[in-house]
Order: C-alpha cells, then structure tokens, then sequence
C-alpha cells in the first residue's frame, strides 16, 4: 500500500523552507508576481515569504493545525495564479525547464488535498 504524505512537521518543514527562500532569493519569486497586483513585487514576495512562515507555525503547533492545514490549502490555492504565470513567462525557456513548470501545476491539487487532510486529523 503507498501511503501519502500527512506528517503536520513534513508540511511545516517545506513551508519554512519555502518562506525562506522567499528572503535569501527574493528575486526568483519577483519574478512570478502578477503584474496585476498593486504594490511592488518585491513587497509581495516578502508578504508570502511571511504568509509561508506564519502557516508553517500554524500547522506545526498542535493546537492551531485544525485552522493551519485550512490556512495551507488556502495558500497553495491562492499561488496557483503566479505559478502559471511562471509558466507562461517560461516559454523561451528550454524544454526541461518549462516541463518542469508546466508539470508541477496540476501538483497543486495534491498539496491543497494534504493540507486538507491535516485540517482533519487535527
């Protein structure tokens, strides 16, 4: 039997992980910040980079994993838009590289249902 991820700390490790990121390379995610929003780019990178952060304490901490695996599908629901604009902006990009962008966004859907199965084992 395969079993799937749920461990609340594997979430909370990629999560801190990914908010760092946001910090040491701000300018990879500038990058895919739709030019719609209002602001500077670099504002909303570090915006997510906290976001990121603040829903990784949340899932790690037993007593607010309930509304922190919400709060995570939230989340991966909410930067799908900038990963499709990574990969349409991608498109002169070699072809491994556009794969690779255009291949993790139906991932989105798995990391949604994770977060959503730790909101319930909460």
């Amino acid at each position: 039997m395969v079993r799937r991820p749920s461990s609340p700390a594997t979430m909370a490790g990629f999560l801190t992980v990914m908010g760092i990121l946001h910090f040491t390379v701000p300018q990879y995610f500038d990058e895919i910040v739709p030019q719609v929003l209002p602001g500077t780019q670099r504002g909303w990178t570090y915006l997510s980079g906290v976001a990121e952060l603040t829903t990784a304490a949340t899932v790690a901490t037993p007593r607010t994993r309930r509304v922190g695996g919400l709060v995570a599908a939230g989340l991966f629901l909410g930067v799908f838009p900038a990963n499709v604009k990574m990969a349409l902006d991608w498109a002169d990009r070699p072809c491994w590289q556009r794969a690779a962008v255009w291949g993790r966004l139906p991932l989105q859907i798995p990391m949604i249902m994770w977060a959503l199965r730790i909101r319930r084992d909460a």
